[in-house]
């Protein structure tokens, strides 16, 4: 049996940086890295890849929606023929994903007789946590979910926030057992430790779920960061996460906006420069890729 670690956390918690942390302190392992991304724009994907080869992307929706099932059972027996000798799958889930239907989905699908759920890990942060957690339920399913919770972050928040979080965790899930980290960086057995999941139950998610909407933005020209950021607080309470590549008249950033707040780094060049956006569902009437294409370019 090959095991699984299935990762899972809200957008921007820290689960690509969760990621390319084990990919880089586990080299020597012949795992597997499936990616599954809400947005139709393969953004962790290119990142995760760039640190190892064996990585399988899943863009456009959720593996735990049956819009994407197929898809699932597709890459996981295609990593059973083409990896025979592979020690372990590590599973990045969607952020919008509710993962307790993965061991029901195991078995109903026959993937349960090949691979293992061995451990369920679920990262948060304070910000995005405590300010979705009574809006979007699925937050709460990925802690119900977690064999472990990484408190994301920490160094951003005093010891009264954090203590704060760790009981909202708890009043969730009383016997949660929560580590906390900066940076994602926090050493656990990856494959777990013998957990049973076999009590675990949950819902496919629905095809079209009316609480969220996604798009993408392409640019064939240089785009300000800034106005980025500026367009997006204008609409904050609509927008859960905008990341990707952007040219700038300075060379080419990656940009990160999350409820946790903007990151902006140097990046080298690529091939394609756009931004996946995930919103509030109905948003995207009014936030149209070409209208915000045009905005965008009337403004670097």
């Amino acid at each position: 049996m090959i095991p699984i670690c299935l990762i899972t956390g809200f957008l921007g918690t820290g689960k690509t940086t969760l990621l390319k942390r084990i990919v880089a302190e586990n080299r020597d392992r012949k795992w597997i890295y499936l990616i599954n991304e809400f947005s139709a724009l393969d953004v962790d994907g290119a990142i995760v890849s760039e640190g190892n080869p064996d990585v399988v992307s899943i863009p456009g929706g959720s593996i735990f929606c049956k819009c994407l099932v197929t898809e699932f059972i597709r890459q996981m027996a295609q990593i059973r023929w083409q990896h025979p000798d592979a020690e372990g799958v590590v599973i990045e889930a969607s952020g919008m994903a509710d993962p307790r239907v993965i061991a029901d989905m195991l078995k109903e699908t026959g993937l349960g007789d090949y691979f293992e759920l061995a451990n369920i890990v679920s990262i948060v942060e304070p910000r995005s946590f405590l300010r979705l957690i009574h809006t979007l339920p699925n937050i709460i399913h990925q802690v119900e979910a977690a064999d472990i919770v990484l408190l994301n972050k920490c160094d951003l928040y005093g010891g009264e926030k954090l203590a704060e979080m760790e009981t909202a965790i708890r009043n969730i899930k009383p016997a949660a057992n929560i580590v906390r980290c900066v940076h994602a960086e926090v050493d656990f057995p990856i494959f777990g430790g013998g957990i049973d999941h076999g009590m675990l139950h949950g819902e496919y998610a629905k095809c079209r779920d009316p609480r969220f909407a996604s798009f993408s933005t392409i640019f064939d020209h240089p785009v300000d960061p800034a106005v980025v950021e500026k367009l997006i607080l204008g609409n904050e309470d609509s927008i859960y996460r905008v990341k990707g590549y952007l040219q700038t008249l300075e060379g080419p950033v990656y940009f990160d906006y999350s409820k946790a707040g903007f990151s902006i780094s140097p990046s080298g060049p690529k091939k394609e420069y756009g931004l996946a956006w995930v919103v509030r569902g109905g948003a995207e009437e009014y936030l149209k890729p070409t209208e915000l294409c045009a905005i965008l370019r009337g403004n670097h």
